[in-house]
């Protein structure tokens, strides 16, 4: 009998969806209290079983099938595109020859030099690095706003509610006010600070949320407002005196990959590589965790566990990125909901999704920055908000309308 049971349980596992209707309104299900969790179609009905039958006996469209291949497709296009686009313009097949013509072993055969030098010392060393640390950043908040969506239930959380942007913030603006010398690897004090403070901010928030060993999410979700307000005001204080680092504090506050090489990518790319494949493994714990702490439970997953190591990734992730591109806000906020539109709310498409639509949203808004006001620059911060601003309204009014709110 236990062994059937645990056989079911891993079968709810792996079929669950986070197909669910909420226990409010004139629709809703009956036995269902007002205020209650959203409870589960295919759950109530006990019918997963029936549900995965008639997934697998209904075809797909094939556009479902190549949906993440087709978001990979289109970011390496968007990287391609973006890496000609300057005060030096470059064919996109020039890019892609000059990209493959450092293929080694290979790429020397494959494609002959007919373009000038000047072109791949533009693209290898002042374009490229910009473009993939670009390409990590926006990965890495969207796929953290998805998922401290599905952990807190709360559609307008985004990476910055737990405070870690405002730990970065802090870190960064005392290495430019008081002058730092730090370097490691080519990495100057600034990112090094923001990341080290980061880190400990997410671990003062996880400290004062704790609650007799568990970590109740709107506990954590105040925590984190709380302590970044107060990290906020810490900032302001030190921008108030800090005399002719303002305007470089500023630019850094409001998100910059100006100025940024391989150095900067080599520093996050190993935090953010595993912190985004954590969230990725993850994928069917969040949708568990989506139908409730007591559901998930009942579903053979740990809730505290999970929270805890879902918030180390998700913290992790944002930190890095917040260390080496600054504050860039909304993109955590408006590339899930719009995949979450698309492609619906199953975690295991919605975070590798998440992944390949924020690089490409973030390379695409970066070329704007660099280009409008040429030879000057936009922080890229200020065009994700001039995108995501809008969104956000639109996202608060239609919750309003179907009741949420």
């Amino acid at each position: 009998m236990r062994a059937t049971s645990r056989d079911r349980n891993r079968a709810l596992r792996d079929d669950v969806r986070p197909d669910v209707e909420p226990c409010a309104g004139a629709g809703a299900p009956s036995g269902c209290r007002e205020g209650a969790h959203p409870v589960s179609r295919a759950g109530r009905a006990g019918s997963v079983g029936a549900h995965a039958l008639r997934g697998l006996a209904t075809p797909r469209p094939v556009w479902r099938e190549a949906r993440l291949p087709l978001l990979a497709l289109a970011v390496a296009l968007v990287m391609v595109v973006a890496a000609g686009v300057g005060s030096v313009s470059i064919r996109p097949l020039e890019v892609a020859g000059i990209l493959v013509r450092r293929l080694p072993l290979v790429g020397g055969r494959i494609v002959h030099a007919d373009w000038p030098a000047s072109h791949e010392v533009i693209l290898l060393y002042v374009r490229l690095p910009r473009i993939l640390l670009a390409a990590m950043v926006g990965a890495s908040l969207s796929v953290a706003g998805a998922a401290l969506q599905g952990l807190l239930r709360n559609p307008l959380a985004d990476p910055y509610v737990v405070g870690v942007s405002a730990g970065a913030g802090l870190g960064a603006t005392i290495a430019m006010v008081a002058g730092v010398p730090v370097s490691i690897l080519g990495v100057g004090s600034v990112p090094i600070l923001a990341f080290v403070t980061a880190v400990a901010t997410m671990v003062v928030v996880y400290s004062i949320a704790r609650v007799s060993g568990r970590l109740p999410t709107d506990t954590f979700l105040l925590a984190g407002v709380v302590v970044g307000s107060f990290l906020w005001a810490l900032i302001s204080f030190l921008l108030v005196i800090s005399g002719d680092t303002l305007r470089e504090a500023m630019m850094w506050l409001m998100g910059s990959l100006s100025n940024k090489g391989y150095a900067h990518v080599k520093m996050a790319f190993p935090y953010i590589a595993a912190g985004i494949a954590a969230l990725v493994v993850l994928a069917r714990d969040f949708n568990l965790i989506s139908l409730g702490d007591e559901e998930a439970r009942h579903l053979g997953l740990d809730p505290e566990e999970f929270k805890r190591i879902a918030i180390l990734a998700a913290s992790l992730v944002t930190a890095a990125a917040v260390s080496v591109g600054g504050i860039i806000g909304f993109v955590g906020l408006v590339v899930p909901h719009t995949m979450r539109l698309i492609l619906g709310p199953d975690h295991r498409v919605l975070l590798p999704a998440c992944v390949f639509a924020g690089a490409g949203f973030l390379v695409a808004a970066d070329t704007l920055a660099r280009v409008l006001v040429a030879p000057g620059e936009i922080p890229v911060g200020v065009i994700t908000a001039l995108a995501g601003g809008p969104f956000f309204l639109y996202l608060l009014r239609r919750r309003k309308r179907s009741g949420a709110l």
